[in-house]
C-alpha cells in the first residue's frame, strides 16, 4: 500500500526471522559486525524469534499495533512454558519494537539528555541487545533497498552511546561537562597522532555544543582542515571526503552566517540525485557557520568515484558565491511510482524545546527539490536552522529540524503559524 511496506505482514515477518538467523551464519561478521557479535551472548535466540514473529502480529486490527501485539505475545510465551521473565522480555521488544530506529533517526543521539531517556526506556544491556538485534533485522526485512551504511552507522553508534550509559548506571547519567572533557580530549590525541595541528585558534570559534554533537574523528578532521585553511576568506571555504565507516559522502562549508546556504546546497545535491540524510549548522564565534552534510548516491546502481566526487565538489563550491536570495530550481523529475501516491504536508512542532530549540516535524511527498523549499521557507521566516534528520519511507518525507528564530530563542506561537503557512503553501 506504500512505496516501504513493500511485503504483506506474513511475508515481512519471514524475511525478520531470515535475517535473525542470518546473524548466527559463518562470516556474518563481515556484514553484520555488531548483530554477529551480540547474539552469540544471548542466553536464549527463542525470545529474539518469537519478538521477531509477533512484532507486526496486530497490524491491520485497529488501534496501536505494538500495544496490542505486545499482549498477545506475552500470553503466547506463557502457555508454551517460558519464564515469566521471558515472557516480559518478549512483550517489551513487541511494544518498543521501533524505539530504536526512532530515536536514531528522529533526535538528536549528540544530545546526552537524548541518550539518558532512551537508556532509561532500554533499563539494562539485555533488554539493549535483544532491542538492537531485532531492529536491524526488522529494518532490514521491511525493504532491503532502503537499508544503506548511514542507518547501520546511527544505530551502532546509538547501540554504543546506550551501552555506556547503562555501564555508568541510570542513578548516574551521562554528565555533559565530563562528555565534553573526553570529546575534547580523544581529539587531541587523534590530532597529535597525525602530526598535529594548531589546535587553540580553531577550538575558540566552537561552542560547547559543537562538541557534543561531532565525534572526536569529526572534530579533528575539521581542525585539521580549518587551522590550515584561511578562515577570514570573505566567501568560506569548502572541504569533502568519503565516509570514514559508510559509503557516503562528508561535506563541511564554513560560510557567513548570513549566506544561509541550507537551501542552496540541499537543492543542488538534490539536482546531482543525492540523497542527503544528515545536516548540521554550527554556528561559529566569528560570525560564520559549519554546516556539515552527509549524503549517498539516491540510485543506488551508481558508483561515486573520482570524477563523480570532483563534480560534487566543484558544484558545491558554487555555493561560497551565491549571493541570490531565490534557490535554484530542481529539474530532476519525480519517479512515477511516487506520483501514485499522494501525500499530505503536515507540520508538527515539539511542544519542548531542545537545547534552546524548537524541534519541528515534516511530513511530505518526497519530491525533487524538497529540502531546497523548506531551506527557501526558513530563509523567508528569519528561521536559523541547528540539526537535520532527515527521513525518507518510501515515497514520504518525515524530516525533523531543530530550529529558532534569528535571535537564537525557540519560535513563538506566531512564529510557527508564519512557518507552518509558509510550508503548506510551498509544499501542497
Amino acid at each position: 500500500h506504500d512505496l516501504f511496506h513493500i511485503y504483506t505482514v506474513d511475508v515481512h515477518t519471514i524475511e525478520v526471522i531470515k535475517n535473525i538467523r542470518r546473524f548466527t551464519y559463518q562470516g556474518a561478521e563481515k556484514q553484520f559486525p555488531i548483530a554477529a557479535e551480540i547474539i552469540q551472548r544471548l542466553p536464549k535466540i527463542e525470545t529474539l524469534l518469537i519478538a521477531g514473529m509477533y512484532h507486526d502480529i496486530a497490524k491491520g486490527r485497529g488501534g496501536d499495533h505494538s500495544e496490542l501485539g505486545a499482549v498477545e505475545a506475552q500470553a503466547f510465551c506463557l502457555e508454551h512454558g517460558l519464564s515469566l521473565y521471558e515472557a516480559r522480555t518478549v512483550a517489551w521488544l513487541v511494544r518498543h519494537h521501533l524505539a530504536l530506529s526512532t530515536t536514531a533517526q528522529k533526535k538528536d543521539i549528540g544530545d546526552p539528555d537524548v541518550i539518558n531517556e532512551f537508556a532509561r526506556l532500554v533499563g539494562d544491556q539485555h533488554h539493549l541487545d535483544h532491542l538492537y538485534l531485532l531492529t536491524v533485522a526488522d529494518v532490514r526485512g521491511t525493504n532491503p533497498r532502503l537499508w544503506n551504511s548511514w542507518k547501520a552507522t546511527l544505530f551502532r553508534d546509538l547501540y554504543a552511546l546506550t551501552s555506556r550509559a547503562l555501564r555508568r548506571g541510570l542513578e548516574n547519567p551521562i554528565d555533559r561537562d565530563q562528555l565534553l572533557i573526553e570529546t575534547r580530549q580523544e581529539a587531541a590525541r587523534l590530532l597529535e597522532a597525525r602530526g598535529g595541528a594548531n589546535i587553540e585558534p580553531v577550538w575558540r570559534l566552537f561552542n560547547e555544543d559543537y562538541f557534543l554533537r561531532y565525534k572526536s574523528e569529526e572534530i579533528a578532521w575539521h581542525t585539521m582542515w580549518l587551522s590550515a585553511a584561511d578562515t577570514a576568506s570573505r566567501n568560506g571555504l569548502m572541504t569533502m571526503r568519503r565516509q570514514m565507516d559508510g559509503d557516503g559522502v562528508e561535506a563541511v562549508l564554513y560560510t557567513p552566517r548570513t549566506r544561509r546556504s541550507f537551501a542552496h546546497t540541499t537543492a543542488l545535491l538534490d539536482e546531482l540525485g543525492m540523497s542527503i540524510v544528515d545536516a548540521r549548522v554550527s554556528p561559529l564565534d566569528n560570525g560564520y557557520s559549519l554546516d556539515t552534510y552527509v549524503f549517498i548516491e539516491r540510485d543506488k546502481a551508481n558508483r561515486i568515484d573520482e570524477p563523480r566526487l570532483d563534480k560534487i565538489r566543484r558544484t558545491l563550491r558554487g555555493v561560497l558565491t551565491m549571493t541570490d536570495d531565490s534557490v535554484a530550481p530542481v529539474t530532476r523529475p519525480m519517479p512515477r511510482q511516487v506520483r501514485m501516491f499522494p501525500t499530505d504536508t503536515r507540520v508538527d512542532f515539539s511542544d519542548r524545546a531542545t537545547r534552546g530549540k524548537t524541534v519541528m516535524e515534516l511530513v511530505a511527498l518526497d519530491r525533487p527539490g524538497l529540502l531546497g523549499k523548506v531551506g527557501q521557507a526558513f530563509v523567508d521566516c528569519n528561521i536559523d536552522i541547528d540539526t537535520a534528520k532527515i527521513l525518507t519511507i518510501g515515497e514520504r518525507a518525515e524530516d525533523v529540524f531543530y530550529i529558532s528564530d534569528d535571535t537564537g530563542r525557540p519560535l513563538n506561537a506566531a512564529a510557527k503559524r508564519r512557518l507552518r503557512d509558509s510550508l503548506v503553501a510551498s509544499l501542497g
